[in-house]
């Protein structure tokens, strides 16, 4: 599949499903959500709206959500691996787990027929990451007792230390003598390292740690996967170490097949993200042969931002896009 046949499927004719009835024979990455921390639209645009009012805001009152790319769920990424060592059977690895994952659910997962959640990878232990841990269970075989397999959580040890505090009661503990069980998420908690030398593996599928700046005083992780296409995914990033950049840089280790890559406002600067013009640099220095964006807040219009970058990338020849809640990339992992 072409870069631009990639980057193009995105809204038709106002209808943002366009990817739906892909072939169920090839892996695939799902964008359960695209906006930032406090979602969009901002609950504030529409409270108290400004005059004008926030046209980007004010569509979800008139559009229903799963026609509209400017509604915008916390960022999370599903990965759809279909793995054809192992029978062709379909894996689904999810990619952090944050305030709106039970909307994610209901909406995107029924859409696509998304049976199970196999795995879960936690970039960093904020908020919008890890704050839907809870509906976990909503996603598992329901047992009175418990009895089911745990889903596997891989994350830092930084994470694991304060998902303990966030979330006491996910953290197995032997039951003392008459105490209740309850039904919660059933997890088993895996320590990954903060290393691009140290990946892993969930769910048969090879992941490399990707070490990024969250804002100069804390590590977030993105993360490099695939063997027949390269993909980075990389959603809270103010800076890249070096080492982190050679691992998905043309000029260093190799070229991306495709870059998904933070941008936060449309202009400036933030402390913690990337925006649109160090977002834009940075792919221009990484070179991918393709490249999505995320974590957008209300700033950002899907249909003339995209219009604006259509443009960007016939002059500097890397298709780049603003990526949707929905949108199905088919891709060979």
């Amino acid at each position: 599949m072409g870069s631009h046949t990639l980057l193009n499927d995105v809204v038709e004719n106002g209808n943002i499903m366009a990817n739906h009835h892909e072939s169920d024979d090839r892996s695939a990455v799902i964008f359960l959500g695209t906006g930032c921390s406090s979602a969009v639209p901002n609950a504030m645009c529409l409270i108290q709206p400004s005059d004008p009012h926030c046209h980007v805001c004010f569509q979800s009152l008139s559009i229903p959500p799963e026609q509209n790319p400017n509604y915008r769920c916390n960022t999370s990424l599903l990965i759809d691996f279909h793995s054809e060592s192992n029978d062709s059977k379909h894996s689904y690895i999810l990619i952090d787990v944050g305030k709106t994952f039970r909307e994610q659910v209901l909406r995107w997962f029924t859409f696509h027929k998304i049976p199970q959640v196999d795995s879960i990878i936690l970039t960093h232990e904020h908020a919008d990451a890890v704050l839907g841990l809870d509906d976990v269970r909503a996603v598992q075989p329901f047992s009175p007792t418990n009895d089911i397999d745990p889903t596997s959580i891989y994350l830092s040890q930084a994470a694991m230390d304060s998902i303990a505090v966030k979330f006491p009661y996910l953290i197995k503990k032997k039951l003392k003598e008459g105490q209740e069980i309850r039904r919660v998420s059933q997890i088993d908690w895996k320590i990954i390292e903060e290393d691009c030398k140290r990946p892993f593996v969930a769910s048969g599928l090879k992941f490399v740690p990707l070490p990024v700046m969250h804002g100069e005083d804390y590590i977030s992780l993105g993360f490099l996967f695939g063997e027949k296409s390269r993909v980075a995914y990389i959603s809270d990033v103010s800076r890249f170490p070096e080492s982190t950049e050679y691992v998905i840089s043309k000029a260093g280790a190799g070229q991306l097949d495709l870059l998904i890559l933070d941008t936060l406002y449309k202009t400036g600067s933030h402390n913690t993200h990337f925006c649109f013009p160090q977002t834009l640099e940075a792919v221009k220095r990484l070179c991918p042969k393709r490249a999505l964006l995320i974590g957008m807040t209300h700033e950002f219009d899907h249909h003339k931002d995209n219009d604006f970058l259509r443009e960007w990338s016939n002059r500097e020849g890397i298709p780049v896009q603003l990526a949707h809640d929905g949108m199905r990339v088919p891709i060979d992992l």
